[in-house]
């Protein structure tokens, strides 16, 4: 493949800090070439949405291929003006829609396709011949469970659900769960199977669709028993708005879905100085995309008929990887434990086999160096003058946990219970955990971190057998659920957290109030945004 000369990256730092159109006609008069035009980033619109029309194939159609579908974070490598500007540096990319992930897989196996845009969950499960080399995004708030509050009213939690779920069991009936499969909406609704007690998918007639708006609709159908859907924006906010209960979105677990780049062992090996030019281009607009993000949501609000609100929804809903944010999470591990957090929630669910024992093995970090370089130099440029930018380039934000009363964290919306795998075990009659109670309140301090503390605090309730007097047992709860939220906090725990005792009054249904299992620990998720 031919190359040619690669712009020095002063270049294209000089072109983003310049301020407006103006600026940018000036550095385009002085011979700078085409693909520098930064600003102009043209997105899709809507988290998928199969009516978009395809950019047409580069016209050398011998260059390489990158499978992906219509998700808006992918917007950039479909984009004309970006795959011209890949042509001037000798890299001419098609982009492809492959909406079923096996098939995306196996067309790069079989040497069909050179590149391909998955989530993570993806890659994972179908496994293709490559290496992820670069961060796309995550989604904050894009994906979320939405209860049919409409339909039920009094819907607003995963424990209301379960005994709605019930109800519904003893009267013969099951309700629905619905979601487009092979999606980040499939994998939340994973998510909840796994780590919340009570719910579980298997309780429900899951109707998998093709797209959200189908999922939308099958929710608003008051002749359907749906009591939840997976839904993606902009019909979340479309959801909020007319009454039905976001129960939990990608805001409030902000790396479970994340979207990533990856080549193919081959191409990885042909030519990897190829790879580095297509990975430096392409943060180089995300980083114009930081500094200016409005021409993308007028891009959306016109192609998918969307009000300003509705487009401003779906950018909101999704966060782009800098190129030092990319590099911080490939090299510190940060994306080898989120695989293998990804992984454990496939496993438990019987979508893969086992977690894999060597996560370093299926990413490299070795094309995003030159990209993260030439950040680092923009954003030491722009940090005197403008610090908040300067943030904002890095993929650093500001959000400060919220400081809560207690009453306030007890009057907050419930979420559900996490799953407890093991027991918070204590010294019989005293509040001293043992081995196994420390034990499992380490996993449950992963668990709690996969959560974010600007959205979601923590109920600590304890509980007791209906053995021996009223008062000695509400005290042993209460000094229980305290040692619990202690333990939690010295090890670094970032959320509002507070601890209840709850005595013997809420025996486990179908138990002898006296049965040793009533003596228990609820980790309760709450919602404080």
């Amino acid at each position: 493949m031919a190359r040619k000369v690669r712009i020095p990256p002063i270049v294209y730092i000089l072109v983003v800090a310049t301020v407006g159109w103006g600026g940018y006609r000036y550095w385009q008069q002085q011979g700078i070439p085409d693909w520098v035009n930064l600003p102009g980033w043209v997105n899709r619109p809507g988290w998928m949405n199969r009516s978009t029309a395809v950019v047409p194939p580069a016209a050398d159609t011998d260059g390489w291929l990158l499978l992906g579908d219509t998700f808006s974070g992918y917007s950039t490598f479909r984009n004309a003006e970006f795959q011209a500007a890949l042509q001037e540096i000798g890299i001419p990319l098609r982009y492809d829609d492959e909406f079923d992930q096996a098939e995306r897989a196996e067309r790069l196996n079989r040497g069909e396709a050179d590149l391909l845009l998955t989530s993570l969950d993806q890659f994972l499960q179908q496994q293709p011949q490559g290496q992820i080399i670069a961060l796309i995004d995550r989604t904050i708030g894009a994906d979320a469970v939405v209860l049919n509050t409409v339909k039920y009213p009094g819907l607003t939690s995963l424990l209301v659900l379960d005994q709605l779920v019930s109800a519904q069991r003893a009267q013969g009936n099951r309700l629905i769960a619905t979601y487009a499969g092979d999606t980040p909406s499939e994998y939340l609704a994973l998510v909840l199977d796994t780590k919340f007690d009570t719910f579980r998918l298997a309780d429900f007639d899951v109707s998998q669709v093709g797209d959200a708006s189908e999922a939308w609709d099958l929710l608003q159908d008051r002749a359907q028993p749906v009591g939840l859907a997976v839904l993606w924006e902009p019909y979340v906010t479309q959801a909020r708005l007319r009454g039905y209960t976001v129960v939990l979105s990608s805001r409030d677990a902000p790396d479970t879905i994340v979207d990533v780049l990856v080549a193919s062992d081959s191409l990885i090996q042909e030519d990897p100085d190829a790879l580095s030019d297509l990975v430096e281009a392409y943060y180089r607009r995300i980083d114009a995309n930081v500094r200016d993000a409005s021409q993308l949501q007028a891009q959306i609000a016109e192609d998918g008929d969307l009000t300003p609100d509705e487009a401003a929804a779906v950018l909101q809903g999704i966060e782009f990887f800098t190129a030092t944010e990319a590099q911080s999470w490939l090299n510190d591990g940060t994306l080898e434990r989120r695989i293998q957090s990804t992984a454990a929630v496939l496993a438990l669910s019987g979508r893969l086999g086992s977690v894999p024992e060597q996560p370093q093995a299926l990413l490299t970090n070795t094309f995003v160096s030159r990209a993260a370089r030439n950040n680092q130099t923009l954003i030491e440029l722009v940090r005197a003058d403008n610090p908040d930018l300067a943030d904002r380039l890095a993929g650093r934000t500001r959000a400060i946990t919220p400081i809560l009363t207690d009453s306030q964290i007890q009057a907050a919306p419930t979420i559900g219970n996490l799953e407890v795998r093991g027991e918070v075990q204590f010294a019989t009659g005293s509040a001293q955990l043992t081995s196994q109670g420390s034990t499992t309140l380490d996993q449950l301090l992963s668990e709690i971190n996969e959560f974010s503390p600007q959205t979601v605090a923590v109920r600590v309730i304890g509980h007791t057998s209906r053995t021996g007097p009223a008062d000695f047992n509400q005290a042993l709860s209460q000094q229980r659920a305290q040692v619990v939220v202690g333990y939690l906090r010295e090890r670094g725990l970032p959320h509002n957290v507070v601890a209840e005792g709850r005595g013997f009054e809420l025996p486990l249904p179908e138990l002898d109030p006296a049965d040793a299992r009533n003596q228990r620990t609820e980790i309760r998720l709450v919602r404080v945004e």
